[in-house]
């Protein structure tokens, strides 16, 4: 199994890709608050085009989690968010798409210590 720090250099790398500077504290803090599944390949990763993964994103965690409702254009920003981090890209890491929900809603004092 991966180290938390080999996990996150695999995010580092996601950023570089996509040209996006990010707020490591505010990644780590996603990344910890999703538990040991961003250790397992499976639950790590995203299927964006998996229409139950995208409802659960909403529901579990754009609405429970961060606490917005369905008036807050919810598909706009995931589809934001999967444009920016790439539709083809077969590879969308968990933590880095919440991270990125989380800036586009403005969402950062949900992980604030």
């Amino acid at each position: 199994m991966a180290t938390f720090v080999e996990v996150m250099e695999k995010y580092d790398k996601a950023f570089d890709k996509m040209g996006e500077k990010y707020d490591k504290d505010l990644l780590t803090a996603v990344a910890k608050g999703l538990g040991p599944s961003i250790y397992n390949s499976d639950s790590s990763k995203i299927a964006a085009s998996d229409k139950k993964e995208v409802e659960r994103i909403k529901t579990n965690f754009l609405i429970k989690k961060l606490g917005l409702s369905e008036s807050d254009d919810l598909d706009g920003g995931i589809d934001a968010v999967m444009e920016k981090v790439g539709r083809s890209n077969p590879n969308k890491q968990r933590p880095v798409v919440y991270y990125l929900l989380v800036k586009h809603f403005g969402k950062e004092d949900v992980y604030a210590k």
